[in-house]
């Protein structure tokens, strides 16, 4: 049997995309993500809806041709993947911004503040998705930030507190994750980077907070969560300062106990100790198994290989293959041939 293949959230922005991206940005030392995005809002051109529509087609389209199996929407339409989230959310001010250090130095930015309580406001990630999911018969992936990504990429003056910010935040995101599955979304993630990051306070109240986002959704979605170690701050740069690797043995009681039935994590910028897989005996696994900000472009027998030395710990119907994160910083053609050999790469074992 094949492996099924999969994408974890961004694909790389067609040049008539209107909404500004975060990775170019920041490429350019611009680390604002919120300002540029405030002035597209105030000045939209009137063509911009049917531009993100056409882009978010485009990307859809673009994993169907390289065989992707679970694709996303691209993400086409987010300036960042935490704060266009929150910018459907009551309790967030993007206009008293707080300059953050975020990721254990990894990266600084100006961010939008908590004010007042969260809730869910209109929704909108259904609309998202019915866009999308128009693009093709395969199931088409959504994704949310979870809690404790949210709570690194912003400030808090209203909680004071971290348990009653996660949970205030998950009950909101769980509102938006239910109203995706009413819809007919069948494929949902929660990305929690941050876990990676601070594997004691996921511990001690992230997976509590994770499990209030998956609250009630119906067993016919896959659940996933995304655990990365980061996004280096270039494309091609080594030195990044990710989280430890060994943050998903810390991490993975607590994946295989929680009701999420996938866990998608990193194995391609920097291999793990395969045992690792081991740990989870019900859990399915989505292995990054392609770099996504490296443009040197992985061999099929490479990522074969890796694939299967991967299945020595755990069965083939448990292992998806996917890139490490989403593939924001790569071009488009770079990002069509790395997914190509990654389902060619992993249609040679079936």
């Amino acid at each position: 049997m094949a492996l099924l293949t999969t994408t974890i959230g961004s694909y790389p922005k067609p040049s008539y995309t209107p909404v500004p991206g975060w990775a170019s940005r920041r490429a350019a030392h611009d680390a604002n993500p919120t300002r540029s995005y405030s002035e597209f809002l105030r000045d939209r051109p009137p063509d911009a809806e049917e531009r993100i529509d056409r882009a978010t087609r485009d990307a859809v389209g673009e994993q169907v041709a390289a065989g992707i199996d679970v694709p996303t929407d691209g993400e086409v339409r987010r300036e960042h993947y935490v704060f266009y989230h929150l910018r459907h959310l009551d309790g967030f001010d993007f206009d008293r911004l707080t300059v953050k250090t975020m990721r254990n130095g990894g990266w600084q930015a100006p961010v939008p503040t908590v004010i007042g309580p969260i809730a869910a406001n209109a929704p909108f990630l259904a609309a998202d998705w019915r866009v999308a999911q128009a693009a093709s018969p395969r199931p088409i992936k959504m994704t949310v930030p979870g809690p404790m990504t949210i709570m690194d990429t912003t400030e808090d003056a209203h909680y004071g507190d971290a348990r009653a910010l996660a949970k205030a935040l998950a009950e909101a995101l769980n509102v938006e994750i239910l109203r995706l599955a009413e819809a007919g979304c069948r494929w949902i993630q929660v990305d929690e980077p941050v876990f990676a990051r601070q594997p004691a306070a996921a511990l001690s109240y992230g997976f509590e907070a994770l499990e209030r986002c998956l609250h009630g959704l119906p067993k016919e979605v896959n659940s996933v969560v995304h655990v990365c170690c980061g996004y280096p701050s270039a494309l091609d740069r080594e030195d990044f300062p990710k989280a430890d690797a060994g943050a998903y043995f810390d991490l993975a009681d607590g994946i295989e106990a929680c009701s999420a039935g996938t866990i998608s994590i990193e194995d391609a910028h920097r291999p793990n100790d395969l045992r690792l897989l081991e740990r989870f005996a019900t859990t399915r696994v989505i292995l990054g198994v392609i770099g996504i900000a490296r443009s040197r472009v992985e061999s099929v027998d490479d990522i074969g290989g890796r694939l299967r030395a991967a299945l020595e710990h755990i069965d083939a119907g448990r292992l998806i293959a996917g890139p490490d994160c989403g593939l924001i910083m790569l071009d488009r053609a770079t990002a069509r041939a790395k997914l190509a050999n990654m389902v060619a790469a992993a249609r040679s074992l079936g």
